[in-house]
């Protein structure tokens, strides 16, 4: 295992220190400010590590090419890092794929696995390719626009300001990082993992998702099988925790 050092992430650490540790793994062209609506209840009841995934935020842009058993291993190697020998992940999108990966091929260090709007196999391979080659061309910043529209319903975006702050995110996530977290997200199929899966799983989908529809929500939680449980939250497009949180929260047992 490569030290933490050598991948040199962008991390911060809040909540009790005694606590269970919460590891939360962010969605491409977010930073860990994602978790806001979660993170003041959450740091009550756990040790939280936050991080950002490469090009996000403070973390430098990794070689690339990108693949989940690497991007799982920077996760590790942080908990290593901080003496941690097990933990639960909270994963969002390419979060949540993280945390399926650690949870099939690292289960004796999982204690347990929240997965929001996720897929294990996204099936659509093109279109993330085609999202690479735009990040790259024409920069994130050109990609604002559309992704607001899958993260957040018509209404949110309508009457919710704090889009903005998700669309800064976007902007400012490094266009080759996003490339190659895109063409990785394109490439994935977690499916024959699944079953390996031991750790007690929450997988929430939100409704009105259109770029992680509830389906593939599902999906996840009958290839695990009976530890797995699934909650889809009505009203909520791709970014499920930030428009409906309270809901959301409520589903975590922080209510």
């Amino acid at each position: 295992m490569s030290r933490w050092q050598d991948f040199g992430l962008e991390w911060h650490e809040s909540g009790h220190p005694e606590a269970p540790v919460l590891v939360l793994s962010n969605a491409l062209g977010c930073t860990w400010e994602m978790w806001d609506p979660q993170i003041d209840a959450l740091n009550a009841v756990y040790r939280v590590i936050r991080y950002n995934q490469p090009g996000h935020g403070g973390s430098p842009v990794l070689p690339g090419p990108y693949t989940l058993a690497g991007l799982s291993a920077v996760v590790l190697a942080l908990l290593d890092h901080l003496g941690v020998q097990r933990a639960s992940v909270m994963g969002s999108s390419l979060g949540g794929m993280i945390g399926l990966w650690l949870g099939a091929h690292a289960g004796g260090r999982i204690d347990g696995l929240t997965i929001c709007c996720s897929s294990a196999c996204l099936g659509q391979e093109q279109v993330e390719l085609d999202r690479a080659a735009a990040a790259r061309e024409h920069g994130t910043n050109e990609l604002v626009s559309p992704t607001i529209e899958r993260w957040f319903t018509p209404h949110f975006r309508e009457w919710h300001a704090e889009t903005a702050v998700y669309a800064a995110m976007i902007a400012s996530t490094d266009d080759e990082a996003y490339a190659l977290c895109s063409e990785l997200i394109g490439r994935v199929d977690l499916r024959p993992d699944l079953p390996a899966i031991t750790a007690p799983t929450l997988v929430v989908a939100g409704a009105d998702d259109p770029a992680t529809p509830p389906e593939h929500s599902a999906a996840i939680v009958a290839g695990i099988g009976a530890n797995a449980r699934l909650a889809v939250l009505p009203h909520a497009a791709h970014l499920a925790n930030v428009e409906q949180a309270a809901e959301f929260n409520e589903l975590l047992g922080l209510d």
